[in-house]
């Protein structure tokens, strides 16, 4: 218990603060108590009404507090003041998570409602939130518990609910008291690695309420019990691009509830229908309305006046099973196209109507699409049904009819842009995507293929996987040597030491003919009978040209266990059949122009369906789903930048988009995260540590995902590696323009420290800032420590601006640079860090650090022409990456060193 007398419990508190210069309370300890037990909504902070069920609830708060490090103070109201405890960690609904609680002084009643910041120099000096608040109720006598070390208790908090407990670990006068808080078991529990409640909600509950978690839950299943919820879905603005959500390869089947779907043998394909007009667009981004005008006649025959449709396209042969030959030839073929029984199956519909349903679970999701095809039986577009049948027994059913396989997916699930666990496959057989890299011609000298050299990426490399030479036709084999032919090049696209562990050197000599080799840009897919120790495709079938699929979305699919994978939930009732279909769509967002759908004569059944209902506000407020299918994003709708009305959502959708590119730029390096709780007009907080000394490191799509949900938005990198933290990988010469300095100097200064380093010995790359200026980056190997690095960089900068005294300054500060360009080698510093590629910057537009190429920078008119708008349609239209050859460079800083007389 706190050393403070029971006659005066606050001493201690008031000891240790100055209330003339901290906003914190100074309150009598017989002040009566305030109890904030239900979210206070629209009120002033340190305000909350009681529940008016348990008129003698006791309140419990949880401050946030930004102090040396982050820590969480937990408070439970008792004998008129807060018995409080200092969790490090913070709470965790996970029972093995035992968060250290340090018992510290007791705090005024009223302190359960202080937000604020503790001026500089003050005990606890820092921002506090309250992050959760409520009621608690202990289990048995609280005042025996405490003194036993053993507090059990029930909290109803807006974050935290169910039972928990404190125990006492550590009893010595001379120190503070250490205890344990934990989650009890009680039903409630989740494992800390499924969710991080701090992290999935790291905000305020006074400025963001969010209602107490049993009162949203016993909301929610009522409305379960009548419609399908939709109260995720929000209004928004149609997306001008809309990734496909992809499946995990497993290799059987996990437990719980899931949709099961047969696996097409089809191309995927999404539909975007704005006003009315329709483009098919197919995984890799290309645009084949043209080519499918029959299947966007019958899209726009919907009657939408905007959203997004999922599906894939199929050929059916006689029996009705998909072809994937025959949907090659009728997709290169017009004519062939036009006699080709070709079906749009519809399993999806990630927006509709001006709403985004990518957060509504999937089973209410295809729902709504399920009444939109209510008049789509046998035509073109028909819905991609799934089975109440056990998913083993339907995977042996589909391959019996020569399907690729199955389909199973998280009833619960959102739709997210990635590659998921909560839409998983299973296969007949193996059979993926290879990226052709060269080829031999037949043995009777015929212009015919002998067989086709294949290969994957890892990361940015390019892995060889071996060779098929059947599946084709004559007149196919003569067709595909004739298009390689045209796309052969000298050298295979390998670095020496991928040549020789993968025996390419060997090929030449084999008797299947001398190896061609072909830029890697035709995709092809393949079944084969397994992988070979050393990574080959054993006994290859060919199964068509996939041009629907881009080279560098080629990877070697490796099945995931079925225990790793998250099971779906168990089933809590009978699913939405064909007759719940119109109830289903009752709340579904409206159709085009519902303003006027009273004046509307006699709608198709599929427009009525559409236009029964929006989302309330209400429904809309407070959550959205991240990529990872679990995290949530709380307050999707929260404008950031008000200079454009850019929301938090639209940053987080912007980073699921870019994932794939942005990651190799982060690698395991320490991150510094720009945070902006209140947009970027607000305070921003610099942030380099998790807690202590550890750093942060950004290693997949869930971690990035996680620091979105805590309101990053700009994310800077060290310059290098968390294995080898003592040697940079890279320099960095961040070209910082002063005040008056025309975006076309930068442009030229660039240019001028290109050619310099090239003098050097040193090959650079370029991207924008996405604020001012441009980042010239040079690959080393990492044979430097940081003080060289950052020296060499210095003597560079000073080379500049002896040889260009107008255009450079050596020295930082705004005043050294009125009109010229600070070269900033202070980057190369240890622990210094840099916008990375893909970060958004928390200036008024939300710029973009675009990687781009030498050739483009004639072109360029700022540093932040690309935004979290526009960049993504850059790398969807974008032929190849412009830092391709980056990853492969091999440099180190020796010669110029020698030649800047450097020792």
């Amino acid at each position: 218990m706190p050393s403070a007398t029971r006659q005066d419990p606050l001493s201690r508190y008031r000891q240790k603060r100055d209330f003339r210069i901290t906003p914190e309370p100074d309150d009598a300890p017989d002040e009566a108590p305030a109890a904030p037990a239900r979210a206070a909504r629209g009120r002033r902070s340190g305000t909350a009404p009681r529940r008016a069920t348990r008129p003698q609830a006791l309140s419990f708060v949880i401050q946030k507090h930004w102090a040396s490090h982050l820590h969480y103070d937990f408070r439970l109201e008792l004998d008129g003041v807060l018995l409080s405890w200092a969790v490090p960690k913070g709470p965790s609904y996970d029972p093995k998570e035992r968060r250290m609680a340090i018992h510290v002084e007791d705090h005024p009643l009223s302190y359960g409602g202080f937000e604020g910041t503790i001026p500089p120099r003050q005990y606890g000096a820092g921002e506090v939130i309250v992050w959760d608040n409520g009621t608690w109720e202990p289990e048995g006598d609280p005042a025996q518990g405490l003194r036993e070390g053993k507090l059990v208790f029930r909290l109803h908090g807006q974050k935290l609910a169910g039972l928990w407990q404190l125990v006492r670990t550590s009893r010595d006068a001379a120190k503070r008291e250490q205890w344990l808080l934990i989650k009890k078991h009680d039903g409630r529990e989740r494992a800390h690695a499924d969710y991080d409640v701090t992290l999935a909600l790291p905000d305020s509950v006074i400025q963001h309420p969010l209602g107490l978690i049993e009162e949203r839950e016993a909301g929610e299943e009522d409305a379960a019990a009548v419609t399908p919820d939709l109260s995720r879905a929000r209004k928004a603005r149609l997306p001008a691009e809309l990734p496909p959500q992809l499946a995990t390869l497993v290799s059987a089947t996990p437990p719980g509830e899931w949709i099961a779907e047969a696996k097409f043998d089809g191309y995927r394909l999404m539909a975007r229908v704005d006003k009315g007009k329709v483009r098919l667009i197919t995984r890799g981004g290309n645009d084949w309305t043209d080519r499918l005008g029959t299947l966007a006649e019958a899209v726009a025959g919907l009657g939408l006046d905007n959203g997004w449709l999922d599906g894939e396209i199929v050929v059916l042969r006689d029996d009705g099973a998909p072809d994937f030959n025959l949907l090659q030839n009728a997709i290169g073929h017009p004519k062939r196209r036009a006699q080709a029984d070709l079906v749009y199956f519809l399993f999806d519909v990630p927006f509709l109507n001006g709403h985004d349903l990518r957060e509504v679970p999937l089973r209410d999701r295809r729902a709504v699409l399920r009444a939109l095809m209510a008049e789509q039986e046998d035509g073109p577009l028909r819905f991609s049904e799934d089975f109440a049948v056990p998913p083993e027994e339907m995977l042996a059913a589909a391959c019996q009819m020569r399907l690729e396989g199955l389909i199973l997916k998280r009833p619960d699930s959102s739709y997210v842009s990635a590659r998921s666990d909560a839409w998983i496959k299973l296969k007949c057989q193996q059979r993926q995507e290879f990226v052709v890299v060269g080829f031999t011609d037949r043995s009777d000298g015929a212009k015919a293929l002998g067989s086709l050299l294949l290969g994957y990426y890892e990361g940015r490399a390019l892995r060889y996987a071996g060779r098929v030479g059947t599946g084709w036709s004559l007149k196919l084999a003569g067709e595909l040597h004739g298009q390689l032919a045209a796309l052969e090049v000298k050298q295979p696209h390998f670095d020496e030491a991928t040549i020789a562990r993968s025996h390419w050197a060997k090929l030449s000599g084999r008797s299947g003919g001398v190896a061609r080799w072909v830029k890697p840009t035709v995709v092809v897919e393949v079944a084969f009978a397994e992988w070979t120790p050393d990574g080959h495709v054993r006994h290859a079938s060919f199964q068509g040209v996939r041009v629907d699929k881009a080279p560098r979305d080629v990877g070697r699919e490796s099945a995931k266990p079925a225990d790793e994978v998250k099971p779906a939930p168990a089933a809590k009732g009978a699913k939405a059949g064909k007759s719940d279909a119109a109830s289903a769509a009752g709340k579904a967002p409206k159709a085009a122009k519902a303003e006027s759908a009273d004046k509307a004569e006699k709608p198709s059944r599929s427009a009525q369906a559409a236009k029964r209902a929006s989302p309330t506000a209400k429904d809309q407020r407070s959550a959205a789903a991240a990529p990872s299918g679990q995290l949530r994003i709380t307050h999707p709708d929260r404008v950031i930048d008000p200079s454009t009305g850019h929301t938090k959502i639209e940053l987080v959708r912007y980073y699921e988009s870019v994932i794939e590119w942005m990651q190799p730029h982060l690698g395991r390096r320490p991150v510094a995260i720009v945070r902006a709780p209140d947009g970027i007009e607000g305070q921003l907080f610099f942030q380099k540590h998790v807690e202590g000394d550890e750093l942060i490191v950004i290693p997949d799509a869930a971690a990035l995902m996680q620091m979105t949900q805590m309101n990053a938005i700009e994310f800077h990198t060290w310059n290098a590696q968390d294995d080898r933290l003592d040697r940079a990988d890279r320099l960095i010469v961040d070209l910082d323009p002063g005040e008056g300095v025309a975006f076309g100097a930068v442009v030229e200064a660039a240019r001028i420290t290109r050619a310099l380093l090239k003098e050097l010995g040193l090959l650079s790359w370029l991207k924008t800032s996405g604020g001012k200026g441009l980042h010239v980056v040079v690959p080393l190997d990492r044979r430097h420590d940081h003080a060289t690095v950052k020296a060499f960089s210095q003597a560079v900068v000073r080379h500049l601006a002896e040889t260009f005294p107008k255009k450079f300054s050596a020295k930082s500060g705004p005043r050294n640079r009125i009109g010229k360009i600070f070269p900033d080698y202070l980057r190369n510093g240890e622990g210094q860090t840099t916008a990375c590629a893909f970060s958004a910057r928390a200036r008024p537009g939300l710029g973009v650090s675009m990687p781009i190429d030498w050739d483009e920078l004639g072109e360029l008119k700022r540093a932040d022409h690309w935004t979290i708008a526009n960049a993504r349609d850059r790398l969807s239209f974008q032929k190849q990456d412009p830092w391709q050859d980056y990853w492969g460079a091999r440099q180190t800083l020796t010669r110029g060193l020698k030649l800047l007389g450097l020792p």
